[in-house]
């Protein structure tokens, strides 16, 4: 083990168990990364009535106790699945035996039960780590009662805490009487350390209260003590920011390989690039597009502001003028849903729009398609653009959060760079950059071939975040107290 070096990763979600974004996709990959370079790493999370009960055989029972908040004691039961990174498991029905993750009314009492039934466990189990590593605003209600009533008893005095923001946007922000619920002394709210426009912030708790906090890219790690991206948190990140530090996510390098996919119409690599052209003949084939070598411009997405979807359908018009071909997989806001439907039916072959999710066709898409647009508004990290590198498909990304960390601009002339980017927030930005896009493409197979092949030679892998981790948990563990 990485010198004793113990971790625990608390978070609401976790692939392939449960997930409904990015940060399920992350507390899924991370720990084994982190697993294989020596690190003692387990994980909790809830067990949502969602859960997939396939994943569940070969979950034990591990046992069960009270968990008292201000005036209610509900019973918390412990489920582990012991493989190599073990996952935890806190089982209440009351709280989490529903249909969906998150949007319920009482969201403040339980995710503070699943905050102390995360702290109570640990002596259930007697397993104190050296970090406990909290993720988004579910999670804030651990860093406060750790320091707050836990880390006055011996055996949690040493413990140190991250807290990870995956998206700032979502804070967990509650009415004042969730001070009751917590059950926790009220000048944590009178002096402020909860306390966020006269509500109660989960995620304040964490930003407050944790040891160190870290986000998902380096340039998010910036962003968000802006006025812009701080969500009224930018002041209190600034007062933090020599706890802040910023590592980008990955993405796991051996379920997604062009070599090995077998969801992909036909395997190739970084040496050998001709197969993906295969790849575009077999999707234009199956989204019933013209069969020619036209450049395929894909997106991937939520169908959100967020994404850029407000700015591109400002100028789709304009895009389409351009002798491309457009496909679109994913599900949102019902307008977006029926602006791209409607976009469909008036570009007949040209256009694919599938408002849905299917795994299978995701990776085709990375695979058979030329460019990838991810025009976000702001973006944490972002996950669509290293997948669609691995397959040698080009990004065109707004240069924000993770996508400014990940993307290089290609240059004609050093041959370098993996991708497009463009600054302003509007759509004349989106086609300006693609019509650099495009002039590369135009240039012929020898000059693509050069931005594939760097792009499929970019390294997002988990084994580069997970060393950045290390450092910060080594570092983390050489504060702690020795107890008394």
């Amino acid at each position: 083990m990485k010198k004793g070096l113990k971790v625990l990763i608390v978070a609401s979600e976790a692939a392939p168990f449960i997930k409904s974004g990015g940060l399920g996709d992350v507390v899924g990959s991370l720990p084994m990364a982190l697993r294989e370079q020596g690190v003692d790493v387990r994980v909790v999370i809830p067990r949502h009535m969602a859960v997939k009960n396939s994943e569940m055989y070969g979950v034990e029972y591990v046992g069960e106790f009270d968990v008292h908040l201000f005036w209610r004691t509900q019973r918390a039961k412990v489920l582990v699945k012991p493989q190599e990174v073990p996952i935890y498991f806190i089982e209440n029905d009351f709280y989490f035996g529903r249909g969906n993750l998150y949007g319920y009314g009482d969201d403040n009492e339980r995710f503070s039960f699943f905050g102390k039934a995360v702290l109570d466990m640990m002596a259930m189990l007697d397993f104190y780590p050296d970090v406990l590593h909290c993720n988004d605003w579910q999670t804030g209600p651990v860093c406060m009662y750790l320091k707050e009533i836990y880390s006055k008893m011996i055996y949690y005095s040493r413990i140190k805490t991250l807290f990870t923001i995956h998206n700032l946007q979502y804070q967990g922000n509650f009415d004042k009487n969730t001070m009751e619920i917590l059950g926790v002394p009220y000048y944590c709210y009178e002096k402020g350390t909860v306390e966020f426009y006269n509500n109660v912030s989960f995620m304040k708790m964490g930003l407050v209260y944790a040891d160190r906090i870290s986000t998902v890219s380096q340039t998010y790690a910036k962003e968000i003590q802006t006025w812009e991206y701080g969500y009224g948190m930018d002041g209190l990140l600034r007062s933090r920011k020599d706890v802040l530090s910023g590592i980008i996510n990955g993405i796991d390098y051996l379920a997604n390989d062009p070599e090995r996919d077998n969801r992909i119409i036909c395997n190739y690599s970084a040496e050998d690039i001709e197969g993906k052209g295969e790849n575009k003949r077999g999707l234009q084939e199956r989204l019933g597009l013209e069969r020619r070598d036209v450049p395929v411009v894909s997106m991937i997405t939520r169908l959100a502001d967020q994404k850029g979807l407000d700015i591109l359908s400002h100028v789709f018009h304009d895009m389409m003028q351009r002798d491309i071909q457009f496909v679109l997989l994913g599900t949102g806001e019902t307008r977006f849903e029926y602006f791209f439907r409607e976009m469909a039916n008036r570009y007949p072959g040209r256009i694919s729009i599938n408002i849905f999710f299917d795994e299978t066709l995701a990776q085709q898409i990375y695979a058979g398609s030329d460019l990838f647009l991810m025009p976000s508004k702001f973006e944490p990290c972002g996950l669509g653009q290293m997948f669609s590198l691995r397959y040698g498909t080009i990004p065109i990304v707004r240069k924000t959060g993770g996508l400014a960390d990940t993307i290089l601009p290609y240059n004609t002339e050093s041959k370098k760079g993996n991708g497009f980017l463009f600054e302003n927030y509007d759509g004349g930005s989106i086609l300006w950059a693609l019509d650099q896009a495009l002039g590369v493409y135009n240039m012929g197979k020898d000059e693509w071939s050069h931005v594939v092949k760097n792009a499929m030679n970019s390294n997002y892998s988990w084994a580069n975040s997970a060393s950045e981790y290390i450092k910060l948990y080594e570092s983390l563990k050489k504060e702690a107290t020795p107890a008394e």
